[in-house]
Order: C-alpha cells, then sequence, then structure tokens
C-alpha cells in the first residue's frame, strides 16, 4: 500500500560544487560547479494510516500529491549538498520527519542534464561558458533511497545509484562467435562486428551513506562509472555482450572498493549488414535492427574480483 508523485521535475541554479573527488585513470571527471541543477524525482509513501483512503474513501490523513511535489520543490531550495542522492536523501527524511502518518518513503530521481557550452575567451579561443547551457539527452545519473522510521529516527533501509542511458558504438573488433547451433539457429556467427549497446549501471555501497557525497573521497560519480564502461569498451576485444559487462563491472569494482555491488541492463541494439559485397578494409554498411531485441542483466559483488562467482 503506497502512493505518491512522479515527473517532479525541480531545477536548481547555484547549487553546492561537487569537488574534491577520487581521481580515476579512465576519467578526466574531477568534479562539478553545479551551477545547474536538474533533478525529476519520484516520491513514494507508505503508512497504514493511510488505509482508510483506499478501504473507506477517507482522506483525513492524506497528504496530496501536489503538496507532495510542491513541498519537493520547496525543499530544493534549502539543500545544501551536492549530489542527486543527497538530496534524495534530505527531503525524504523531511517527509518523514514533518507527517507522522508516513512510516517509510522511497525517492529516486534521475539527473537532468545540462552541458556547458563553448564561448569566445577573448583571445581567439574558447571556454566554457559560465551562464549558458545547452539541454542533454545523454546519459544521466540516477539515485534512489528507501527511508523509514524506527524509534522516532530515519534510518537507511535501502540505497541504489547509477547511470542510465549509456548508448555505445564500438566499430570494429568485436565478435560473437561458439554459441549454441541447433534446428532454430538462423543468425550467422560473426569474428568482426560492429557493436551498439545501450547500458544501464546501478551500484550500492557498503556504508549507504557514502552515496550522500558528505565524504567526496569514497563518492562514486555516474560521470566516472561511465567512463571506465567506454574505456574498457575501447580496450577490450570481446566475445559478447555478456563478456562486456562482466569486464566494465571488474574494472567498476576494482576502482571502487567502497562498493558492495553493481548491476548491469544492457540491450543489444546492433546494427545488421546490407552490402554482401566487399568494400575495401573495415568499411560497412549497416542498417537498423529489426525487433524483438536481446537483453541481458547481471549483478556482481567483490567476489568477481577474487575469482569467484555470483
Amino acid at each position: 500500500m503506497n502512493y505518491g508523485k512522479k515527473h517532479v521535475n525541480v531545477y536548481r541554479t547555484y547549487a553546492t560544487p561537487l569537488t574534491g573527488l577520487r581521481e580515476i585513470p579512465e576519467s578526466d571527471f574531477t568534479g562539478k560547479p553545479n551551477t545547474l541543477l536538474g533533478m525529476e524525482v519520484r516520491a513514494q509513501v507508505e503508512g497504514e494510516e493511510f488505509l482508510p483512503s483506499f478501504r473507506d474513501g477517507d482522506n483525513s490523513k492524506v497528504v496530496a500529491t501536489d503538496s507532495m511535489k510542491n513541498f519537493i520543490l520547496h525543499h530544493a531550495g534549502d539543500y545544501d549538498g551536492a549530489t542527486v542522492e543527497g538530496f534524495l536523501h534530505y527531503v525524504g527524511s523531511e517527509f518523514l520527519d514533518t507527517y507522522d502518518q508516513m512510516e517509510a518513503v522511497r525517492m529516486s530521481a534521475d539527473e537532468l542534464q545540462f552541458d556547458e557550452r563553448p564561448v569566445p575567451d577573448g583571445e581567439g579561443g574558447f571556454e566554457p561558458s559560465e551562464l549558458v547551457f545547452r539541454v542533454s539527452d545523454n546519459e544521466s545519473a540516477f539515485g534512489e533511497y528507501y527511508l523509514k522510521r524506527e524509534d522516532g529516527d530515519v534510518v537507511i533501509e535501502d540505497q541504489r545509484s547509477g547511470v542510465t542511458g549509456i548508448e555505445l558504438v564500438k566499430v570494429k573488433d568485436n565478435s560473437f562467435v561458439g554459441y549454441v547451433q541447433d534446428e532454430y539457429t538462423t543468425l550467422p556467427e560473426r569474428e568482426n562486428r560492429t557493436l551498439y549497446i545501450g547500458l544501464d549501471i546501478f551500484w550500492t555501497y557498503d556504508d549507504p551513506e557514502a552515496a550522500l557525497g558528505e565524504d567526496p573521497e569514497e563518492y562514486v560519480p555516474a560521470e566516472q562509472v561511465r567512463d571506465i564502461a567506454q574505456v574498457v569498451f575501447d580496450e577490450k576485444d570481446v566475445n559478447s555482450i555478456q563478456d562486456l559487462v562482466y569486464q566494465i563491472g571488474l574494472r567498476v569494482l576494482e576502482r571502487f572498493p567502497q562498493l558492495a555491488e553493481v548491476n548491469f541492463e544492457s540491450r543489444n541494439q546492433t546494427w545488421l549488414g546490407v552490402r554482401k559485397d566487399d568494400l575495401e578494409g573495415d568499411a560497412k554498411v549497416l542498417r537498423e535492427p529489426p525487433r524483438p531485441t536481446g537483453f541481458q542483466r547481471f549483478s556482481m559483488d567483490h567476489s568477481d574480483l577474487e575469482g569467484g562467482a555470483e
């Protein structure tokens, strides 16, 4: 039994900058000014005192979802942190502190991306504008906290961070061979294919409070995980998307020992060849694949680094 509000778009200018992050060799991302921080937020609340609204039509304990939207928007002005997860924990805790009938709340959000735009620097070159941004539909950070009230205190029941909407194409050095061949098989083996994947990556921390970003050295930014994925894709000659996902997971866990688990949801969007005759070198003509689409899901923890499997 729960209800809530989703698609709450909130925008905060001049939020606290994200600085002091741990540097990794796969990424040049070391922080961001948070001049423009946007999120699409979802709030889901639970509590036994909401039962009469379902059973009897009694709304005396119901907080209208429109009020929940206004609550989220208002508290975006009070949040003094620098991360999506930190804001979700903050506003979720405020819900539980404000409304006694709420026993638990699940807060999640996708960060809304904005790209800096180059402008002349006055010396014949260009520099990022401090004022003008482009709305982006690229991959975005994800955060989620599930909070409960216990003995009057707000406690973290569950936490998840992520980066969603990654789309990568590698033009060669990808194979798919050695799979089951039987009377149902029509897909030809390919020693060297152009591989196009969609990828969402999620992770949890050993200490869920690390996702708040209050200790930047322990925070894992979505931008660095995204960069690990593209570097591993560039480096590895993989025999399947499964192989690629596993190699990305190993690298993420190696770089961030503070994580408890990494989860993947990948999609095979690989284009199909059109020309049958040989083109020069590695050149190909390709087209969009038809539906249905293959997908893969996988979870890893530090036992995989030690040679084990989940």
